[in-house]
């Protein structure tokens, strides 16, 4: 648990209604399972000790004390093993009986949490046995053991604060109880299964999950339900904060486990302080051996990119349409009826003109109010020269060269600089002139200079400070790199432009550059890459830094599973720190940052976003 991450599982065992010792021979043989695989937390479905289905055999006393004795039985296993389990069964207090979830842990009963909303109506008609769970708490005598029984109790583990259990029955849950103080939600359930139900289930364990800023762990009653009236499923679900992270096929039996990230919750409930949850409830220790996991999680290489072809592309689709109508409404608003952009034939710019030209329909404008401007220096190369010419006027703008050698040669002469000194003022001069060339077009025009630096290329500070850094409007400021190769890409599947879709695919196999130094035998010589390190890695750091609020060993452990095979420990570690220090020192680039829409969770805006001052000392972020 050196991350903080806790494997926790759902169980639906194949039990018999009324068959206690059977039953707990089924929990039994589950909870050995869950141990094996090193889950810390097992949920087990409503009432499985009796069988949700016993109906009336539940007056029975004879039922009851099988129940008891069953329990006692799992108690016994339960000593040799370092788990928690939360099991389904009815208990009793006085003349009353209550239908309790009952945690149990190295032969123990740590509590039993009885259920709050008893449905009185349909085939079970709960509340026909039970009565609803008592204001306060109670003390109950279960196996011999004093027990406290009441709704609002939290299982804290004692070796991990982190891990917080608390359960919510069935109906309890459903019906939208309020979010728990709990990191971890265990709903042990039993609901028939009909037309519609399972989708149902899915949706709000996703939605409440996400609502609650926890993890919900779902364990469905299924093989052994009495099918008289009603059919049970089976089904298993966990979630965390609004992502499923494990489901289980319905109409089976058996263990569907999930590593969950307890620092991730802890991060998101101190970040949105609109969170709230009861503090009132009662804290009941419980233990657990802390270890580390060798994570069975599936960790993506690329967090902001969607996996399935069919969501990537309306991720897609919903992008530029916010960057688009992000700039459509600057323009509505400053009456501009005129950009300009500078386009070098490269991922972002490319990007940055597919999204003019939407604005540009979205205001009923005709696109030779788009200017596209090329400007040549030392290290422009023609295939990327002539790519951008392609897709500025299959686009229909107009589309201008201004070569800027003289003018950059001068300004060298001016500042006693020498042409074969090809450092960062070399570098820097062309990024600058090319800003001083467009923002002045742009006032001789009317019309605005747009931006196209992305979010990668912000968070690394790979900009020239009042260079490329800085425009009128920034249409590209929110999207990382990863994700700018998916949007062009989306772009060229979608128009019937074949030479349009051609030039777009060859830019996206052209590797990013800035173009600053002399190409090699036409060829460029100056790649993005090699220099900062590969955009996968610095999307992936990003992600977890800003997103998640990863530790930094905990990001680089991350990024050896999700890239394994790929990148080795010593490369992760080497590019991590360059990312560490290069986005802490370049802060100041950020502070002084242009508008630009923001189309994900992760932005830097230091208006709506990344508060964060400009001399903040990183040494905390840095790997040793």
């Amino acid at each position: 648990m050196k991350d903080k991450f806790v494997r926790v599982a759902a169980g639906t065992p194949a039990i018999r209604a009324a068959d206690c010792m059977g039953n707990a021979a089924a929990v039994i043989g589950q909870m050995n399972e869950a141990a094996q695989k090193k889950a810390k937390l097992l949920v087990l479905p409503e009432l499985c000790i009796t069988g949700y289905t016993a109906a009336d055999l539940l007056f029975h006393g004879t039922l009851l004390d099988g129940a008891e004795r069953a329990l006692s039985q799992i108690l016994e296993a339960s000593a040799q093993l370092d788990l928690l389990v939360c099991l389904g069964m009815p208990v009793r207090c006085g003349s009353s009986l209550y239908n309790c979830a009952v945690f149990v842990q190295g032969g123990s009963i740590l509590a039993a949490v009885p259920k709050k909303n008893v449905p009185n109506s349909g085939a079970a008609n709960e509340l026909r046995y039970f009565v609803p769970a008592p204001s306060g708490m109670k003390n109950v005598v279960l196996c011999g053991q004093v027990v406290l029984l009441g709704a609002n109790i939290l299982l804290a583990c004692a070796e991990m604060p982190e891990f917080t259990v608390a359960a919510q029955l069935c109906e309890d849950f459903w019906l939208g109880a309020e979010p728990s103080a709990a990191a971890v939600v265990a709903i042990p359930s039993a609901t028939e299964e009909i037309v519609g139900r399972s989708a149902f289930r899915k949706n709000q364990i996703t939605a409440r999950s996400a609502s609650g800023v926890s993890a919900c762990v779902c364990a469905e009653a299924g093989e052994g339900e009495s099918t008289t009236d009603l059919v049970f499923a089976g089904h298993r679900l966990i979630a965390e904060t609004g992502t499923i992270l494990a489901e289980s096929k319905k109409y089976t039996t058996g263990l569907t486990l999930a590593d969950i990230d307890l620092g991730f919750i802890e991060h998101e409930r101190r970040r949105l302080n609109t969170f709230t949850a009861c503090e009132s409830a009662l804290r009941v220790p419980f233990h657990v051996q802390v270890e580390d996991l060798v994570l069975e999680r599936k960790v993506a290489p690329m967090p902001f990119i969607p996996e399935d072809p069919a969501e990537r592309a309306e991720r897609c689709e919903e992008i530029l349409e916010i960057q688009a109508h992000g700039l459509a409404s600057r323009m509505k608003h400053i009456h501009c009826k005129n950009v300009v952009l500078a386009v070098s034939g490269g991922l972002d710019s490319t990007l940055a003109l597919l999204v003019i030209a939407r604005a540009f329909d979205i205001c009923g404008l005709p696109h030779s109010g788009i200017l596209t401007l090329t400007m040549p220096c030392f290290g422009t190369t023609s295939r990327t020269r002539s790519n951008a010419q392609i897709i500025s006027e299959r686009l229909g703008t107009e589309f201008r060269e201004i070569r800027i050698e003289s003018a950059v040669k001068q300004h060298f002469v001016d500042i006693g600089h020498s042409m074969d000194q090809h450092d960062v003022t070399y570098e820097n001069s062309q990024a600058r002139e090319r800003t001083q060339v467009l923002m002045d077009i742009a006032n001789k025009t009317g019309g605005l200079a747009i931006g196209t630096g992305d979010l990668s290329e912000m968070a690394l500070g790979w900009a020239t400070y009042n260079g490329d850094h800085m425009s009128m409007y920034g249409v590209n400021g929110s999207v990382p790199k990863t994700l700018v190769r998916y949007l062009v890409a989306h772009e060229a599947d979608r128009t019937d432009d074949g030479e349009l879709a051609d030039a777009l695919r060859d830019i996206l196999a052209t590797p990013v550059s800035p173009e600053l130094l002399p190409p090699v035998d036409g060829e460029i010589a100056q790649k993005t890459e090699d220099l900062v390190g590969p955009y996968e890695l610095h999307d992936f750091f990003i992600y977890h830094l800003l997103r998640r609020g990863d530790e930094p060993e905990k990001i680089a452990r991350l990024a050896l599973h999700a890239f394994a095979g790929q990148y080795d420990e010593s490369v992760i570690r080497g590019w991590l720190k360059v990312f560490a220090r290069r986005f802490f020192n370049q802060q100041f680039k950020r502070s002084c940052m242009p508008d630009g829409p923001k189309v994900g969770s992760v932005a830097l805006s230091p208006r709506g976003d990344l508060r964060m001052p400009s001399d903040a000392v990183g040494a905390l972020w840095q790997l040793s």
